[in-house]
């Protein structure tokens, strides 16, 4: 299988849409949710990756701007939402080639977190850890320190921020 890692054109949005909803049991949710981040001033057209393979689209990614707010300071960071693969090419690497790239394609950027809800067992191979041990908090998602995570892409980056995690109204309906 060889598989071409692009930037998401506007030609791509139907089947990023389609994309999104057959990876998450044919809800809408999270399409919806690619398009109103699109629409958002968190978008960054070059964190928005496809996979695809022999022309036909087969993964997204969509990583995006969020802020960390402390006491004393407020960063702007990435998260990692959401990340889609058709089903009949899931757990054959299109997600990680994904991840990669985008990791990469941030810390060119200058970016030097992201933070993610996701699968505990899956996204420490890519060098996520549970964020709350580092000082960031999240209150709007109720979620288990576990698959609240973090990823450092700029060393040192991780000990100048803590702080509670805000993502954006986009990503609220």
């Amino acid at each position: 299988m060889e598989m071409q890692i692009r930037t998401e054109q506007p030609k791509d949005y139907a089947a990023v849409y389609e994309i999104n909803r057959a990876a998450f049991g044919n809800r809408d949710d999270e399409a919806e949710l690619v398009e109103r981040i699109r629409l958002s001033e968190g978008f960054i057209p070059e964190l928005s990756i496809i996979a695809e393979v022999d022309g036909e689209i087969v993964g997204h990614l969509l990583l995006s701007k969020a802020t960390v707010v402390g006491e004393t300071m407020e960063k702007e960071v990435i998260v990692l939402a959401p990340i889609a693969v058709k089903p009949e090419y899931q757990k054959q690497g299109v997600g990680s080639k994904l991840i990669a790239e985008g990791l990469s394609r941030c810390k060119a950027l200058g970016y030097g977190l992201v933070l993610l809800i996701g699968h505990p067992s899956y996204y420490p191979k890519f060098g996520f850890k549970p964020a709350r041990a580092y000082g960031l908090e999240l209150k709007k998602f109720q979620v288990p320190d576990d698959v609240f995570m973090v990823c450092e892409l700029i060393e040192g980056t991780l000990s100048h921020t803590e702080g509670e995690l805000f993502y954006p109204k986009a990503f609220f309906v």
